[in-house]
């Protein structure tokens, strides 16, 4: 029996940022309601052992190590791009709606949206200090004194937002409540910017420009992106030599809470974007599902066929850990549970998508392809 004692694999630091400060954020995103309000409860259908490209499927799995591993970042919180960003106001930006919407003060900012993606961005802006009201998912410790205005994870107090007195607003599409509570803060005289409630890898850097606009910092907002398209990059060179176009390792993304919510990522959860970022193919979306998650069912994790399972770390807890995953009927049926190839990564972090995103990756690409910082 191989070892199977989890190992911490870290990203190193960036150079020339100062010291990490403190994060965690976004089991939001797929809290139960936001989660079963979208899934397909369809079975995953069979496939052959071939790529999405048609072509026959060796083992991808062959220079992967055995065990589970843990990615973790060298901090909690996101490190600021700059402690003292110039800010530049008034300034009017337009949203996702198409509204053009000014902006005079930012000395109070609320940030609400499912991630936690906005409150992280503000933080690695160096604006943290101004943030006065945050979402759920915006639990790194550094956030832990700001209210929390999104208590249930999907509905904005509209009463708390007004009672912190905020000069600005972000937020987006990702909560329910939004339009109503927009209508409302705006009749109260308060600025509500509202963005792209899109998350994907390739959508971090717009993110972070668009925070950084409304806010009046675009050259820090520039500057965080760059960093950010560099931590990525950095993430996908890790994969050389040890995967090509036609052999790439196969990791199933597992939500989990508990045995009795079980559910698959596929296009379009997220995950898919992260596990393609760092050289390896979604399992799912290569299975052939349609749907950004769906009800995990036995047989269509056996079809899937993964390298690697990727579990959020309270996801992985609530099962009982890898222990109590290879008890789920159908994963040591696969190759990730005859390998014990289990990663985990903080719920906070995984799928904020901004300004993490490129640290993720590379904590990602280690505990997968198992190289040391």
């Amino acid at each position: 029996m191989p070892q199977r004692t989890p190992r911490t694999l870290r990203t190193p630091k960036s150079p020339g940022t100062s010291p990490r400060t403190t994060l965690a954020a976004i089991c939001a995103l797929l809290t139960g309601i936001a989660i079963l309000a979208g899934c397909s409860t369809s079975p995953i259908d069979r496939t052959s052992s071939t790529t999405s490209s048609g072509m026959a499927r060796s083992d991808s799995g062959a220079h992967l190590a055995e065990g589970p591993a843990t990615a973790t970042l060298p901090s909690a919180d996101p490190v600021p791009i700059n402690s003292a960003p110039s800010v530049h106001l008034p300034v009017t930006v337009t949203d996702h709606d198409g509204r053009r919407v000014t902006i005079t003060d930012t000395s109070r900012i609320v940030a609400l949206d499912q991630y936690g993606t906005y409150g992280t961005t503000v933080f690695a802006l160096g604006l943290g200090s101004h943030l006065v009201g945050r979402d759920i998912a915006t639990k790194f410790p550094a956030a832990q004194s700001i209210p929390n205005l999104v208590a249930d994870g999907t509905s904005v107090n509209i009463e708390s937002v007004i009672a912190v007195h905020p000069t600005v607003v972000l937020t987006d599409a990702s909560l329910p409540s939004v339009y109503g509570a927009r209508q409302q803060l705006e009749r109260s005289g308060i600025p509500v910017v509202v963005g792209d409630p899109a998350r994907t890898v390739a959508s971090s850097s717009s993110e972070i420009e668009f925070v950084a606009d409304a806010l009046g910092v675009p050259e820090a907002g520039q500057a965080l992106a760059a960093r950010t398209q560099s931590e990525l990059a950095q993430a996908r060179s890790l994969s050389e030599g040890h995967t090509d176009d036609h052999n790439r390792p196969r990791v199933a993304f597992i939500y989990a809470r508990g045995t009795g919510l079980l559910i698959l990522g596929g296009p379009g959860s997220g995950a898919d974007s992260l596990i393609e970022a760092i050289g390896a193919e979604d399992a799912g979306t290569a299975a052939g599902l349609h749907d950004a998650f769906t009800s995990l069912t036995s047989e269509g994790l056996i079809a899937a066929k993964p390298d690697a399972l990727l579990m959020m770390t309270d996801g992985l807890k609530s099962v009982g850990g890898v222990d109590g995953l290879e008890k789920i009927p159908g994963v040591v049926q696969t190759p990730a549970g005859a390998h014990h190839r289990v990663i985990d990564a903080d719920d906070g972090q995984l799928l904020s998508f901004g300004p993490r995103t490129g640290e993720v990756a590379i904590a990602l690409a280690r505990a997968l392809y198992r190289q040391q910082s």
